[in-house]
């Protein structure tokens, strides 16, 4: 598994980046600052299967990384990106899960010290898998309508939302279900509808609707 880091700690960067080369990794850059990891993976031979990022980073210590992050599953959609952070912020996990949620993983930094699980969060973002943390899931499911569950989906429509948290879009959701693409948009529809996300939700409701499948899952 190769795998870049980016972290304006050196100690923690060396941290990381010695858990993951003693699990089998090659780390094949570990760099301070959002840009020095956009060239990086743009100048790599073999680009990284994963990006592991931290959220704030020089100069402005805000969001560079990201920033960075989403720029990276633009240009290079097939690398998979995990941001770190030292507080739960729902904005960025929003942000993160707005269009794909294949190859992405949002952590706080405290899940670094449960060593096996951290390796396997990396290793799952990085085959293109979801990995959020349980505080991000229950921070934003607690916003949405209790009187909703996954109880209410039919059969049909589990098997689309199960797609979506698998990061499928709407085209690979009626290839594999072999459905038409209006149905497809009307299974989404109806499962916002019954989890209680309409289109004044303070986030975006394909987001919540997959938080609240892999709270449930």
């Amino acid at each position: 598994m190769r795998v870049m880091l980016a972290d304006d700690s050196v100690l923690l960067r060396e941290g990381i980046g010695r858990l993951l080369a003693d699990s089998g990794a090659t780390i094949t850059a570990s760099v301070g600052d959002a840009e020095a990891l956009l060239r990086a993976v743009g100048e790599a031979e073999a680009p990284p299967e994963v990006c592991v990022v931290d959220v704030r980073m020089p100069p402005t210590f805000l969001d560079e990384g990201l920033r960075a992050a989403l720029v990276i599953r633009e240009r290079w959609p097939r690398v998979g990106v995990l941001v770190l952070s030292q507080y739960v912020e729902e904005r960025y996990a929003s942000e993160l899960l707005r269009d794909r949620i294949d190859g992405v993983g949002y952590l706080l930094k405290d899940r670094v010290a449960d060593v096996a699980d951290f390796i396997d969060a990396v290793e799952r973002v990085a085959a293109g898998g979801t990995v959020i943390d349980p505080d991000v899931v229950q921070q934003l499911l607690a916003r949405t309508p209790r009187n909703d569950t996954l109880d209410t989906l039919t059969p049909r429509e589990r098997e689309v939302l199960t797609a979506m948290a698998q990061g499928q879009s709407n085209a690979g959701i009626a290839a594999t279900l072999v459905i038409g693409h209006a149905a497809v948009e009307k299974h989404i529809g109806n499962i916002f509808g019954k989890l209680g996300l309409h289109h004044d939700a303070a986030d975006h409701r394909r987001v919540l609707a997959v938080l609240r499948y892999l709270g449930a899952t």
